[in-house]
C-alpha cells in the first residue's frame, strides 16, 4: 500500500499561482504513474495531470493545459502539480492518487488504488 498526504492548498485571487505537493511512503516502489484529480461540490472527478514515473511522460485535462505542470521528484518521492493563471472554476479539492498499472486511460480515477485525504485549492474573481 501507498500513502500519500497532499499539501499546498490556498484562497487566491484569478490569475495567482499555487504549487501543490504530494508526499508517498509505503510501497513506492512498483508506481508507474501518478496524478491529480480533482473534484468540486456537486461536480464529477475529474483527472487533471498523469505522469509516467520512470519515463516521464506528461499528460493533461484539456482545461489546465499551458497552465499546470505536473513534475515528479523520484528520489524525494513527491509529485507536484504547479498551477499558474487559476481562474475561479479551478477551485475544488485536489487529490493525488497512484498506481502499479501500466495500462489503461491515465487521466481516469478507475486506473488509481491508491488516493490522498486532499487539498483545498480556492480561486476567488
Amino acid at each position: 500500500q501507498v500513502w500519500l498526504e497532499e499539501s499546498g492548498g490556498d484562497s487566491v485571487q484569478a490569475g495567482g499561482s499555487l504549487r501543490l505537493s504530494c508526499a508517498a511512503s509505503g510501497h513506492t516502489a512498483n508506481i508507474n504513474y501518478m496524478a491529480w484529480f480533482r473534484q468540486a461540490p456537486g461536480k464529477e472527478r475529474e483527472g487533471v495531470a498523469a505522469i509516467y514515473t520512470t519515463g516521464r511522460n506528461t499528460y493533461y485535462a484539456d482545461s489546465v493545459k499551458d497552465r499546470f505542470t505536473i513534475s515528479h521528484d523520484k528520489p524525494k518521492n513527491t509529485l507536484y502539480l504547479e498551477m499558474n493563471s487559476l481562474k475561479p472554476e479551478d477551485t475544488a479539492t485536489y487529490y493525488c492518487a497512484t498506481t502499479t498499472r501500466l495500462w489503461g486511460q491515465v487521466l481516469n480515477g478507475d486506473m488509481y488504488g491508491d488516493w490522498g485525504q486532499g487539498t483545498q485549492v480556492t480561486v476567488s474573481s
